[in-house]
């Protein structure tokens, strides 16, 4: 679904370079798969793609988006939490594919934060971890969570094409905030979890 981009118009790009433990630009796989992400770009180039740096952001993205299972599409239960893990399990809840995706973005110099919804889930509500990439002089939400049961997100510096546009009449919720490491109760709910699939029960944040 589409909806207005938010630009996160505060946030300095210079803040979301750096690395930490979740979102680690220096681990070896990480920088190897960046390094053939960026070869595989300058032969997959699309009209829309006006520099290389969207090339390879665009390159980037979808193979998270694709090559990454999410956890629950996938019914796996393995818990994965930083970028390396997520790359080596290749899966992951939205949170973990995000991280990842920021990685292999800020390794080749593209500022890349985290951000979240707040959306409807059963009788609640629960968090869903977006990715925003500074490109083209503005932040751009971007959502690698993987397209089945008809949703259809692609990397897009205009019109937002994100899995879903949130319904504040739901009690659904856009954050403004913009985060240069993972929220702490998203850390907090992947440590302490043993079973990912158990978390869809109750178990997974319902809001920053």
């Amino acid at each position: 679904m589409t909806s207005t981009a938010l630009r996160f118009p505060s946030a300095s790009p210079a803040a979301f370079l750096g690395r930490d433990d979740y979102v680690d630009t220096a681990n070896p796989n990480i920088l190897a798969l960046a390094r053939d992400l960026r070869a595989r770009a300058g032969h997959t180039a699309t009209a829309t793609d006006t520099d290389d740096a969207t090339a390879y952001a665009r390159t980037a993205f979808e193979w998270v988006r694709d090559a990454v299972a999410h956890s629950y599409d996938a019914r796996d239960p393995r818990v994965t939490l930083t970028a390396a893990e997520v790359l080596a399990e290749r899966v992951g809840l939205c949170y973990a594919k995000a991280h990842l995706l920021a990685a292999l973005l800020r390794c080749e110099g593209i500022p890349a934060g985290l951000c979240y919804q707040r959306l409807e889930h059963g009788d609640g509500h629960v968090l869903h971890g977006l990715v925003a990439v500074h490109l083209d002089g503005a932040w751009h939400r971007q959502d690698p969570r993987g397209n089945t049961g008809g949703i259809d997100a692609q990397l897009s510096l205009g019109t937002e094409r994100l899995a879903w546009a949130v319904d504040p009449a739901r009690g659904e919720v856009d954050y403004l905030e913009l985060y240069a490491t993972p929220a702490r109760c998203v850390v907090d709910t992947l440590r302490g979890a043993s079973n990912v699939l158990d978390l869809y029960d109750g178990g997974l944040p319902t809001g920053l």
